[in-house]
């Protein structure tokens, strides 16, 4: 009976202290897993509710940021932007207005030039940043990219300055040399001297006038609504034709090749004033005694075939700072020589619009002391009417990324594009 109680109580002690582990292990569980980790810190549950999806509909960049001044949470264009590396925002002056955010709760704002990711151009990144306090112990920090509303602002500020500038200087001129006339009046002579400068400045207004009407149609126009097949070889011979005075008393050839059997489907109109602006300006910025060609081809792409028609010069070359800028309107590489040449700065601008509403693009290779090369690239006749009128053939229409061009010319050399023109009489 001694044993068997002996037996009995130890067994009872043994389910007793079982019993007691078993209950400190669920609980010291159960506490493991309310603790916050360290990873739990800085995930979206920390968020207050319905702040990620707020952030997630955002257009600005968004980042949050705890009290130790770690990335909650972060915006796919915040990493975009760069603000975000390798789990930290990585622009001092954020981190140290969201501290001043957290230890006041007041919201800040400010405006910063932050260097551009990954390019060699040393450019700044215009950004508006404005920090507030979210809950107690979070920051909210919302960016917002400033950069294409400064470019458009300066654009317009050029353009307004430009425009008045470029209206007062032959009106100006035109109410001087009137009064000249008038106190001439007695002399054969100076008259006729003044009237022929009179002349001069009415067809550099005529000009300008007409410049600023042409933009303003093509870019509130639908070219497509009177679209025709337009062959290439009749727009090479037409913008030669045009620019065959100025070439002559600079003794520059002007050559055209390669532009038979190609056609463009678009306004004729528009087409003939586009190509003939790159062969008016080949011609005034070249040297006297040097060669502008005219070459064209067919290219094959995704969505499509397309026509480059390239314009070449031999003149003093675009740098790199200028190249961006060339079709903004009014923007003139060097003004001195263009007052000299009559120039307006708009002819560019109606190229790249007229470009854009044909479905093309027009780019730009140059060297400083070489020359530069114009492409227009616009869809053929055949695919472009296929295309409007609904008449699909595989691969016409697909949306293809692929088909997009690197915004280079493929111009091997700057003096013979593609194949060697010919001497147009």
């Amino acid at each position: 009976m001694d044993v068997n109680a002996a037996v009995a109580a130890a067994a009872a002690i043994v389910g007793v202290l079982t019993g007691a582990i078993a209950v400190l292990a669920f609980r010291w569980s159960e506490r493991e897993q309310k603790r916050p980790t360290r990873t739990s810190l800085h995930t979206d549950p920390v968020l207050p509710p319905g702040v990620d999806t707020v952030l997630s509909v955002l257009r600005s960049s968004a980042v949050v940021l705890d009290e130790s001044d770690a990335v909650v949470k972060a915006s796919s264009a915040a990493y975009a932007l760069g603000l975000v590396r390798g789990g930290k925002l990585a622009v001092e002056p954020m981190i140290l207005m969201a501290r001043d955010t957290r230890r006041d709760g007041e919201i800040r704002q400010v405006e910063l030039d932050l260097p551009r990711r990954g390019t060699g151009r040393g450019e700044a990144l215009a950004v508006s940043a404005r920090v507030a306090p979210l809950g107690s112990r979070l920051v909210l920090l919302l960016v917002e990219d400033l950069t294409e509303a400064r470019r458009i602002e300066a654009v317009r500020r050029d353009f307004v300055a430009n425009v008045s500038h470029e209206l007062k200087t032959p009106v100006g001129a035109l109410s001087l040399l009137s009064e000249a006339v008038m106190g001439a009046s007695e002399e054969p002579e100076a008259v006729e001297r003044f009237a022929g400068r009179m002349q001069i400045e009415a067809t550099r207004l005529t000009n300008l006038v007409q410049e600023l009407i042409d933009l303003s149609r093509v870019q509130n126009d639908d070219p497509l609504e009177d679209a025709e097949p337009v062959r290439v070889d009749e727009l090479a011979a037409e913008a030669i034709d045009r620019c065959r005075h100025q070439a002559g008393a600079k003794q520059i050839t002007m050559a055209a090749g390669g532009t038979a059997d190609l056609s463009i489907w678009g306004n004729r109109g528009q087409l003939a004033a586009a190509l003939g602006n790159l062969v008016e300006n080949a011609v005034n910025y070249s040297p006297a005694r040097t060669r502008v060609g005219i070459a064209a081809r067919r290219v094959t792409a995704p969505g499509g075939d397309l026509i480059e028609i390239a314009v070449t010069d031999q003149g003093l070359g675009i740098s790199d700072k200028d190249k961006e800028r060339v079709f903004e309107r009014f923007y003139r590489v060097d003004p001195a020589r263009s007052r000299a040449t009559g120039g307006t700065g708009l002819g560019l601008a109606i190229v790249k619009h007229v470009a854009a509403s044909h479905g093309g693009e027009v780019t730009v290779w140059s060297s400083e002391g070489q020359g530069s090369t114009f492409t227009l690239r616009l869809p053929e006749a055949g695919e472009a009417r296929a295309r409007a009128t609904g008449d699909h053939r595989p691969g016409l229409d697909e949306d293809d990324e692929t088909g997009q061009t690197d915004g280079t010319t493929t111009v091997s050399s700057p003096y013979e594009p593609f194949s060697a023109p010919e001497v147009l009489p």
